[in-house]
């Protein structure tokens, strides 16, 4: 058993590295597969004590290279002489080393606009999206998350514990509840909800009553033993990656909310673990400590930088740069294109922190390292999507083709990602930064929800061909027993969707940068306007994305600004156009910003046209036999071909995407259909199985089932525009499309069966006609053939279960009830439907139906496609 699950676990989440020879970074964790947060789970709750041994001995087993590393920092802060690693001449150094800046922040960068000034449209799918989130913030129970919290401080413990990550057994119990934290106080500014804005109160207020009954400044879901373990080199599941949390949830909300009480908590636990910390390099050496960072200690540096700023105290300056992770900063600070098998999540909040650094500190050595670290992952190692890693971990750079599978994108990386790109934006104003963001929100951020059901998430975001976000490794996730990683930062995702739309650049002349089209209002008070963005949703059959800004002037105003529009890489110039108050403005190309500076006044109106089209992308791999597989995309939107594992697009003299692949008209979803019946008290849908017609039980929304019940109706006597209701198709002559198979058509096989083929020239094998049904009921209808008059589509009525083959079958000269009831389907809507991003693709056996990767829930789907001539 042991050997057994081992290997089950070996194979699905480090395999990958095996068989690529990505070996760990003794920077990150001896053995690699330790700094899994799926396999350090499943490691933890196994009651396979053997298994457990045999990993754990391999603990932090060789000496780690952070002296090594620290060596090749530019600016290296301590040395490494023994009279100097004293605690107090540290902090002498460090103060100094700060100094050089004068205590003065970076740069003079575009200034963030605070969530409570912009509201996002609630009929967006932005805005849907936070709406869903909410409802899930709103379920949580304030006792449940402050259950294990209650229990570490010996206080009663009311209410039912949560499962999951979050369980009382589990060593990462209360991240969650830091990410709760911060994305009540995200969405509460965004919302200002009062429901919400008393719960998380009362969250506050528990931990609070539970520091206090410790009484050391300590606050945390586990007990300090786990910091004992930390600091002694032993196993232990990343105890400060927990605290950052707490910490960050904390911060926010002092920041966000205005809660005094929750900075008054964070000074007082990071009082605590600064004297943990100094213990530590007191009692052993600095190198002792920075070999305790190779258990991965979160956004640490992030979080202490960013209360060093609030309180201006020079210990928390300390403490943040002393979870500054030297082997892995050092590489970035030497430019050394060096991070394939790092664990991806681990290692990104710590270059965020390094940003925070250079905010705080003005060092540009720490912009530098952010620059490039932002420019080898995006270069070499990132998906279409905006998304990296593969089982949590980089892989080798520019090979991606090799790495498509279930396992990929975790969503914690591409929330992380998203803030390294928004600090290199707001310093730089590059729009590459603002193309990413747009990029990873709409693809990697959008996609992770499951539709409109709140506390309903996944882990990773499978990249592999007939993938779906329902068959990783972990699936979908449930509202409360699930709480990985990944849905605490996925609760914060859609708390903070309004906070990169808008920044603004102070001075004389206040400037209003616009760079994400989310239809939302914004309240800018130094430009003395509301601004309202309202974005026309694309749509495939209109090949323009269409912005509208509204403004309206606050009373009293007089003060002129400069509004800075993002013109996306991904448009183009043929058909833009831009008009403030109808009047026509110069547009400037792609890549740049539209600047118009003038007095606002109340009824001033600008309009956006900017032109989307397709275009294909190639996968992250420089290997000349890779040079094929490419990925589809609409402006911003990743295109996903719903197909279980057929990628092979072949184009022949096509120049250009759109020689191959077409849009889905507007009017298609009204000739979508699905035909059931009800036997013997279960409804069964006519679906097609593998190219047969069978019955098969009802299946739920957004399931590959859902997908094969639906079908076409492509009638030759009407025009879709005279679709007003689908008993109008009764009288006329149809064929039944399946919905994700374009071009085919159900047709009169072999033996009276039915099956899905190509057309064929004898259209009398897959017309039929729609006639009310035989069963007399007002809502049915009956197909009959149109090559075999009397002869109709049948079910095989009260035999019929789960998989019995639909049939032609013909009437016989009596009326047979029987019969009747057999050859008669209730007429509903498609199961499924297009979205209004819908297009069929030219394949070389089949054709794709092509939808945004964000639409989809359970349906299989394909990203990258074999692409050629």
């Amino acid at each position: 058993m042991y050997k057994f699950k081992f290997s089950v676990f070996f194979f699905l989440l480090v395999c990958v590295f095996s068989f690529v020879c990505v070996r760990g970074k003794e920077c990150t964790n001896i053995p690699t597969e330790l700094s899994s947060h799926s396999y350090r789970y499943e490691l933890l709750s196994s009651k396979n004590e053997t298994w457990r041994d045999e990993m754990f001995s391999h603990y932090h087993l060789v000496p780690m290279d952070d002296s090594a590393w620290a060596n090749l920092l530019p600016r290296k802060i301590l040395r490494e002489e023994r009279e100097e690693l004293g605690w107090a001449m540290m902090y002498r150094r460090m103060k100094q080393s700060d100094e050089l800046s004068n205590g003065q922040e970076a740069g003079n960068f575009l200034k963030e606009l605070s969530l409570h000034n912009v509201r996002l449209d609630p009929r967006s799918i932005h805005g849907r999206a936070q709406l869903t989130n909410l409802e899930y913030l709103l379920m949580l129970d304030v006792d449940s998350l402050a259950w294990s919290f209650r229990k570490t401080a010996g206080l009663p413990t009311p209410g039912t514990p949560f499962g999951g990550w979050e369980d009382p057994t589990c060593e990462l119990r209360g991240h969650f509840v830091g990410h709760y934290m911060s994305a009540s106080a995200q969405m509460w500014a965004s919302t200002h909800n009062d429901s919400l804005n008393e719960k998380m109160s009362a969250v506050v207020s528990a931990l609070d009553v539970c520091q206090k009954k410790m009484g050391s400044g300590y606050l945390s879901a586990f007990p300090s033993e786990e910091f004992d373990r930390f600091e002694a080199i032993q196993p232990v599941w990343a105890p400060y990656y927990t605290i950052h949390k707490i910490l960050a949830g904390l911060l926010d909300q002092y920041t966000l909310a205005g809660n005094t009480q929750a900075l008054k908590m964070v000074v007082w636990m990071v009082e605590y673990f600064y004297n943990r910390v100094q213990n530590v390099i007191s009692k052993f050496s600095i190198e002792r400590h920075w070999l305790s960072l190779n258990e991965e200690t979160g956004g640490m540096n992030d979080v202490l930088y960013k209360l060093y700023k609030i309180t201006n105290d020079q210990k928390h300056l300390v403490l943040a740069h002393l979870f500054d992770k030297p082997c892995f900063l050092g590489l970035l600070a030497v430019k050394a294109d060096s991070i394939s098998g790092f664990h991806a999540n681990t290692h990104i909040p710590v270059v965020i922190g390094s940003q925070m650094r250079y905010e705080a500190t003005g060092d540009p050595l720490y912009k530098e390292m952010g620059t490039f670290f932002m420019d080898i992952v995006n270069s070499s190692h990132s998906y279409a999507t905006g998304g990296t890693s593969v089982s949590e971990f980089w892989s080798f750079p520019k090979r991606l083709a090799d790495m498509l599978q279930t396992e990929n994108e975790e969503s914690c990386t591409t929330y992380n990602m998203l803030k390294v790109s928004r600090h290199l934006f707001r310093w730089t104003k590059e729009m590459a930064y603002a193309d990413y963001y747009e990029r990873a929100l709409t693809n990697g951020v959008l996609s992770i929800q499951r539709g409109m059901e709140p506390g309903v998430m996944i882990y990773m975001l499978p990249q592999g061909r007939g993938s779906s976000k329902a068959r990783s490794y972990h699936g979908w996730g449930t509202k409360f027993n699930s709480f990985w990683c990944c849905y605490g930062t996925g609760i914060e995702s859609f708390s903070k969707l309004g906070d990169s739309i808008y920044f603004e650049e102070e001075g004389e002349l206040p400037g209003l940068y616009v760079i994400q089209f989310i239809s939302s209002n914004l309240d800018w008070k130094s430009g003395q306007i509301v601004l309202n963005q309202t974005v026309d949703p694309a749509v495939s059959w209109d090949p323009y994305l269409r912005v509208t800004l509204a403004f309206f002037t606050k009373e009293g105003a007089s003060q002129s600004s400069t509004l800075n529009l993002r013109i996306p890489l991904w448009t183009y110039s043929n058909g833009a156009k831009a008009a403030l108050n109808a009047q026509n403005l110069d547009l400037p190309a792609a890549g740049n910003f539209l600047s118009v500076t003038r007095q606002w006044s109340a009824g001033d109106k600008l309009t956006l046209q900017l032109p989307i089209g397709l275009r294909i992308e190639a996968i992250k791999d420089e290997r000349p036999e890779y040079a094929s597989i490419q990925a589809i995309l609409y402006g911003p939107y990743l295109l996903a071909g719903l197909t279980s594992g057929d990628w092979d697009i072949k184009t022949g003299a096509a120049s250009s995407p759109s020689d191959w692949i077409t849009e889905i008209p507007k009017t298609y979803n009204s000739q979508l259909i699905s035909l059931s019946q009800v036997i013997n008290n279960v409804t069964l849908v006519f679906m097609n199985t593998n190219n047969s017609i069978t019955m098969e039980k009802l299946p739920e929304s957004g399931t590959d089932s859902a997908v094969h019940a639906t079908f076409r109706f492509i009638s030759k006597d009407m025009i879709s525009s005279q679709f007003s209701s689908r008993m109008d198709f009764i009288g006329k002559f149809v064929m039944l499309e399946p919905f994700d198979l374009p071009g085919m058509l159900v047709v009169q096989g072999p033996n009276e069966s039915l099956a899905v083929a190509t057309a064929t020239n004898d259209e009398g094998l897959s017309t039929f006609k729609v006639v009310a049904g035989l069963d007399g009921n007002d809502n049915t209808i009956s197909l009959e053939s149109q090559s075999r008059q009397g002869c109709f589509v049948y079910s095989g009525g009260l035999n019929s279960n789960s998989g019995t083959i639909a049939k032609l079958s013909c009437q016989s000269g009596m009326a047979d009830a029987g019969f009747q009831q057999a050859a008669s389907f209730t007429l509903t809507s498609g199961m499924s439907e297009y979205h209004p991003i819908s297009f069929v693709a030219k394949g070389a056996r089949r054709n794709f139906l092509l939808m945004p990767l964000l639409s989809l829930r359970d349906e299989s789907y394909t990203l990258y496609f074999n692409i050629g001539a």
